[in-house]
């Protein structure tokens, strides 16, 4: 694994991080107050580099999981649940409206 690939992929999150987030909220259940899994992370981070133009492998893709992941935890944006599951804490993302989305009452009185 490449140190200096690690922390330049690392800095590139971390100074594009309401991009970041945006492309996470878009391919997965991110938003706040949700749980959101090792995984889920792992491949978003994965996924992310890859749209930038930066290859990277699974087990770096994973070894930045654990850096970010700390990193969101210090900034108090995620909030350890176990060893593969944080809670997200970021109010820009609160759902707008409570309930089932699949609900066409829910659906219907949002109209």
């Amino acid at each position: 694994m490449d140190k200096n690939k690690i922390e330049s992929c690392f800095e590139l999150i971390k100074t594009n991080k309401s991009v970041f987030f945006n492309f996470l909220k878009a391919k997965y259940p991110f938003f706040h107050n949700s749980n959101f899994f090792f995984r889920d992370f792992q491949f978003g981070i994965k996924n992310f580099l890859e749209k930038k133009g930066t290859k990277i492998s699974y087990p770096e893709a994973e070894a930045l999981a654990n850096i970010v992941g700390k990193y969101l935890e210090n900034e108090k944006i995620f909030f350890k649940i176990n060893s593969n599951t944080w809670r997200v804490n970021y109010p820009e993302f609160v759902t707008k409206v409570p309930g089932d989305p699949f609900d066409l009452k829910t659906v219907e009185t949002q109209s």
